[in-house]
C-alpha cells in the first residue's frame, strides 16, 4: 500500500466510491494539520457526501491530536483550527470548527478567539457552550466579560455557564431557567414564607 499523503487524501476524499472516501477520512489523522485547511474548504464547497467526508477527516484529526500521548501535536491543530475561524466559511463548517476547538482542551489561546462569537446569532449558543467547555481561566474570563454585553436570552444561558464552572451569581439579577415555573402554581418557592 503507497504511503498516505495529503495529496492521496485529498484525492480519495474527493472520490465518487463511499468506500474510498471513507478510507482516506480514516487515514486523515495520520496525516494532522496540514490537512485542516483543505478539508475545510472540501467541508464548505464540494457536494455534500464529500463535503461530510472532508468533516469527517477534520474531526479524525482533532481526536488524533486529542488522545493521550499526542500532546505535541495538539498545539499545530489548535492553530489551525484557529486560523479557520478567520476565514469566510458557512456557519455550518465553523460551528464544527468551534466544537472540535473545544474537544482539544485549549482555553488559553482559544478563548477570546471563541469568544468573539458570542456576537455572532447563528453561532453565539455554539460558542458559550465551547467556552463552557474549555478549561482554564481564559474561558470563564471570556463568559464574564460578555455576560453584560449579550442579549438578555444569552445573558441568562451565559449565566448558566458561569455557574457550571463554579461562578456565583446572582439568582435574581440572572435568574436559573430550572427554576423559573412554565405554568401558574399555587406552590411558592422555598423559603418565601
Amino acid at each position: 500500500m503507497e504511503p498516505f499523503t495529503l495529496a492521496l487524501l485529498l484525492e480519495k476524499i474527493q472520490s465518487d466510491d463511499p468506500l474510498i472516501r471513507t478510507d482516506a477520512w480514516q487515514h486523515a489523522g495520520s496525516i494532522g494539520p496540514p490537512a485542516l485547511i483543505p478539508l475545510a474548504i472540501l467541508a464548505a464547497e464540494a457536494e455534500l457526501e464529500i463535503a461530510r467526508a472532508a468533516r469527517r477527516a477534520m474531526w479524525q484529526i482533532v481526536h488524533t491530536a486529542g488522545a493521550p500521548g499526542a500532546e505535541d501535536s495538539r498545539p499545530a491543530v489548535i492553530n489551525e483550527l484557529l486560523e479557520l475561524l478567520k476565514g469566510n466559511r458557512p456557519a455550518s463548517v465553523r460551528r464544527d470548527i468551534l466544537w472540535m476547538i473545544s474537544e482539544l482542551g485549549c482555553g488559553k489561546s482559544a478563548a477570546a478567539p471563541v469568544a468573539a462569537f458570542l456576537q455572532d446569532e447563528q453561532l453565539r449558543e455554539d460558542a458559550r457552550c465551547c467556552l463552557e467547555r474549555m478549561p482554564g481561566e481564559e474561558s470563564v474570563a471570556a463568559l464574564q466579560a460578555a455576560l453584560e454585553k449579550v442579549p438578555r436570552e444569552l445573558q441568562l444561558a451565559i449565566a448558566h455557564s458561569l455557574r457550571v464552572r463554579g461562578v456565583d451569581l446572582s439568582l435574581e439579577r440572572y435568574p436559573c431557567q430550572k427554576l423559573v415555573p412554565t405554568k401558574k402554581t399555587a406552590v411558592e418557592p422555598a423559603g418565601a414564607a
